[in-house]
């Protein structure tokens, strides 16, 4: 388990940024896709489709140390804590818990 410090976060954010960004919009594609189609097995073909590239997304986001917590939801262990970032955030500006996740996210001083 890899614990970060505040700068550390900041500094992996541009690239969680671009690897969540091409994934937003591969799924938006998809969506767009699927959602012209009528109920059916190839619809249910897009759906796990997307499903493939939020795991991707996941995977390679957990490569770099962090912790998926959710759809676009990236957390960082502080071992105090999390260092929370969710798309489409421009930064890494917010803390929470352990125990109050997401919910209980602050903005940092």
């Amino acid at each position: 388990m890899k614990s970060w410090t505040l700068e550390s976060a900041r500094q992996m954010i541009p690239d969680v940024r671009v690897r969540t960004a091409r994934a937003v919009a591969e799924v938006e594609r998809l969506e767009m896709e699927r959602d012209a189609l009528r109920p059916g097995p190839e619809r249910a073909a897009f759906d796990e489709r997307i499903e493939a590239e939020v795991q991707r997304w996941a995977r390679e986001i957990e490569a770099l140390g962090a912790d998926v917590k959710g759809l676009w939801l990236v957390d960082f262990d502080s071992g105090g804590g999390y260092y929370c970032w969710r798309w489409p955030e421009p930064e890494l500006a917010f803390f929470h818990t352990y125990e109050d996740g997401l919910a209980g996210r602050a903005r940092i001083q």
